[in-house]
């Protein structure tokens, strides 16, 4: 079995994510080696991402572009990514191999003092960098402070135990594979948090037409979350969205068919936009939701989202 290098960002979650892999193709017979590389997102750890390029000129990709380098260069053979942090459209040369069995895509609400969301008193401070999250926590609750958060999910917990926030909003999937669970006082359904296309997912990336590559990790391919996740990046592309617009998509297998939940939200929480519906094909499900959040008043809030500065709009 050849050897397989894998190309991966370093911070721990990112590190787990790659261990994880590099564990299953391990059983398979494979050296595998991991090399740690930095992304431009790594960098800039002083701005909310939302608001991450207008002026930078930095857009999407901003956690992947330094790992295809890597990957078009030869110095990797695979990447291993959180779906969430691709971009809809690949750069050419690239193509996923596999989408891995989905851990829970749902966010979930950390503190150290309340239960929930409507547990929190009148103007707490909740942290949050993604537009998503503050737009359907101010819909439900529009007296809370949302202030930025960045940094891996140990710093985001410290901040919360040393008591900087109230409560901070992350997504279970990292909590859970990092065993972090103690904070987390609830599991926000789809129906109050739509999660992140994507979210709670891996994705492997290699170099297109890689054929020997792709063979040996067929076997990492889950079928399920490969449609779920299919549906949901086609909302966001047919949207021309990216990780940090207020977007959230959440695909699931009910019944032998698909189910797609989806919103578009104002930042405010003043408006916002849902979509449920089922199909059998994860393409046109997701198009077809999109077309129609955009028909009602979608549009007009990514065109608003993206004039105030707030969001990546899509780049070319």
């Amino acid at each position: 079995m050849p050897t397989l290098r894998i190309g991966s960002r370093g911070s721990q979650l990112a590190l787990w994510q790659a261990n994880h892999i590099s564990a299953l193709l391990r059983a398979r017979g494979h050296e595998v080696e991991i090399e740690i590389i930095r992304t431009t997102g790594d960098k800039i750890t002083d701005v909310p991402l939302a608001q991450v390029g207008p002026k930078g000129g930095l857009g999407k990709g901003i956690f992947t572009k330094e790992i295809e380098d890597a990957l078009a260069a030869g110095r990797i053979d695979l990447a291993v990514h959180s779906l969430k942090d691709l971009p809809t459209e690949l750069k050419r040369g690239f193509e996923i191999a596999a989408v891995t069995k989905r851990e829970d895509p749902r966010d979930a609400f950390c503190s150290r003092h309340y239960s929930s969301i409507q547990d929190l008193p009148q103007g707490a401070r909740v942290g949050t960098s993604s537009l998503r999250r503050q737009a359907q926590l101010k819909a439900v609750r529009p007296d809370l402070d949302i202030y930025p958060l960045r940094g891996n999910v140990d710093t985001r917990l410290r901040k919360l135990e040393e008591g900087g926030y109230d409560a901070v909003i992350l997504a279970s999937a990292g909590l859970k594979r990092l065993g972090k669970t103690e904070l987390v006082k609830q599991i926000l359904s789809a129906e109050i948090m739509c999660p992140a296309a994507g979210q709670g997912a891996l994705a492997i990336e290699i170099r297109k037409g890689d054929d020997t590559t792709r063979q040996h990790l067929e076997f990492l391919n889950d079928a399920a979350a490969h449609a779920a996740t299919t549906c949901e990046r086609a909302l966001l592309r047919r949207l021309g969205g990216g990780c940090q617009v207020p977007i959230g998509a959440l695909a699931e297998i009910r019944n032998a068919k698909l189910h797609l939940e989806s919103v578009v939200a104002d930042p405010d929480g003043s408006k916002v936009l849902r979509d449920s519906r089922d199909g059998d094909d994860p393409e046109k499900l997701g198009d077809d939701a999109a077309a129609a959040l955009l028909s009602r008043g979608g549009e007009e809030i990514l065109k608003a989202v993206y004039g105030r500065g707030l969001a990546v709009p899509p780049q070319p």
